[in-house]
């Protein structure tokens, strides 16, 4: 298996991607290759005489970078060398199982749909982010950006892509798929919500509990957490604000320290034709090692194909 980093990508780039990089080979098993996209400079410093190069390190030197606060549709033909290009090329081609950057959300969301392309019935790719629960283990959120206006199939498909994310990734048996919506009558919400309320209680691919309450996102009552990209990306952003609150506040609690993006790297794109994971602008080394991980378990299991099957 080999995976593709975006060595270019993140605010701190690339000093915290090598860092990653280097941190997540030893936590990978010996089967699992790495290609490098990025300046070529830095790659010959950082790996260049690195004693897994040409075992298990691949360098691709690229000579552009799509800059994060660049247009998405207009960067990706303006700069055909970027590593973000690239590496979606090579994931296109097969020489890579798996592209994870910490770059463009909005380049890697664009890249993808592109190059790779969405899986044959997918309306729309999301993006999924994992949630703690109160009783321990993890759930999933989506989407939680890439799509602000939904129409109510999408919101179907959501927990389709969620719950298979939440069988074959976190290893949930049965998940609970819950609609998120201002109350819990199937009446409530918005037009968007009452239709696809509808659609998910007569569909047979899930186990639909019915409508969610903002204060449910962290409690046990669903495992995958269904909603529009707005309302996602605004509650998971308020989630990152707590948690930084807490720290700043030097609170101590086991609970609230799984809230550390760090611990999870990245957020994967559910509907394309191949895995990738975009890992936060602000991320560490610790974080790009998690966003790593994750693409190589997203690879693993081979969720794209497990989709694919569904969606067929």
């Amino acid at each position: 298996m080999r995976i593709g980093v975006d060595i270019m990508g993140g605010d701190y780039a690339p000093a915290t991607a090598v860092g990653g990089v280097q941190l997540a080979l030893e936590k990978l098993p010996e089967d699992v290759h790495l290609s490098l996209f990025g300046d070529a400079s830095v790659l010959e410093e950082a790996f260049g005489h690195h004693p897994l190069l040409g075992k298990r390190i691949h360098l691709v030197p690229t000579t552009q970078v799509i800059a994060m606060g660049e247009h998405p549709t207009k960067a990706i033909p303006k700069y055909p060398d970027s590593s973000i290009v690239v590496g979606f090329q090579h994931l296109r081609q097969g020489q890579i199982h798996a592209f994870a950057g910490a770059g463009n959300t909005g380049a890697m969301l664009v890249g993808g749909m592109y190059s790779v392309k969405t899986i044959p019935g997918v309306v729309r790719p999301c993006i999924a982010s994992l949630v703690p629960k109160q009783a321990g283990g993890m759930g999933i959120i989506l989407d939680v950006g890439a799509n602000a206006d939904c129409r109510p199939d999408s919101l179907l498909q959501f927990g389709i892509l969620g719950n298979l994310y939440a069988k074959h990734i976190l290893g949930i048996e049965q998940p609970r798929v819950g609609l998120m919506n201002i109350g819990e009558e199937e009446e409530k919400g918005n037009l968007l919500a009452q239709a696809a309320y509808k659609l998910m209680k007569d569909n047979g691919q899930f186990d639909f509990i019915g409508n969610l309450e903002g204060r449910d996102l962290f409690n046990d009552r669903a495992d995958v957490v269904v909603c529009d990209g707005f309302t996602g990306n605004v509650m998971i952003k308020l989630a990152e604000s707590l948690y930084e609150l807490i720290v700043h506040r030097q609170i101590k609690d086991a609970f609230f320290d799984r809230f550390n993006y760090e611990n999870y790297g990245g957020s994967p794109i559910l509907g394309l034709n191949k895995p990738v994971v975009i890992g936060h602008g602000i991320s560490n080394d610790v974080a790009i090692m998690n966003m790593i991980l994750h693409a190589a378990e997203l690879a693993r299991h081979d969720i794209t194909e497990r989709i694919r099957e569904a969606f067929n």
